[in-house]
């Protein structure tokens, strides 16, 4: 079929459908449906006010750093720019709590973050708060300043040399448990599936100490 044939057919298939109205048409208004008006429904959460930056200034938030398990930590950090890195908030951390970067790690709903990601990659638009949760691996002893005070300087004559634990008096530490904890949870990328499975091991170990014991 070529294309002024099947031009033809199209036109003349129109033409069988009922009168077309015209450019000028208007409906009768008496003629019309009576509808019912339609409330749209509330929002869950009102909307956020955009910030209004002035021109070059970079946008801020509010950042709450919380750890509500051992140890417990509440370090709030106000007008943080988005630039600012996981990596920067470790450093802060460090600082606070006395402990070295590598034993913290950061978690944002509950997935860990990685040091290369900054705040613009966790927040949406308009949102002007982050909470992020803390996670200190391997048991670190945390010393804050108001707690410690001024820093004891340890008699390293009189000190008796630790000597490292080995087999089954190493698993029955509270290092070595904390260790595998945060092992599984960094390995999972799932803090609520690392507890889970942490929970497996620490339930079968302690039913064979009670059946060795």
């Amino acid at each position: 079929m070529s294309e002024l044939s099947f031009a033809k057919q199209f036109l003349s298939t129109l033409d069988s459908k009922p009168i077309k109205l015209p450019s000028d048409h208007v409906s009768d208004p008496k003629k019309l449906e009576v509808t019912m008006a339609y409330t749209l429904p509330k929002m869950s959460q009102p909307m956020k006010k955009k910030q209004k930056l002035a021109p070059g200034q970079e946008r801020s938030m509010n950042v709450s750093l919380k750890s509500l398990r051992n140890p417990p930590l509440d370090i709030s950090l106000p007008i943080q720019p988005l630039s600012t890195s996981i990596h920067d908030l470790k450093q802060i951390v460090s600082e606070k709590a006395n402990i070295g970067t590598d034993k913290v790690k950061l978690l944002h709903k509950k997935k860990p973050c990685s040091d290369s990601k900054t705040l613009k990659d966790l927040v949406a638009d308009g949102d002007s708060e982050l909470e992020i949760s803390i996670m200190v691996m391997g048991g670190a002893n945390i010393a804050t300043p108001e707690r410690s005070g001024t820093p004891a300087v340890p008699d390293l004559v009189d000190a008796p040399v630790a000597q490292r634990s080995s087999g089954d008096k190493s698993m029955e530490t509270e290092e070595f448990w904390s260790d595998l904890k945060g092992y599984l949870t960094q390995r999972l990328k799932d803090q609520d599936e690392g507890e889970k499975v942490f929970g497996i091991f620490k339930a079968a170990w302690d039913l064979n100490k009670s059946l060795n014991g």
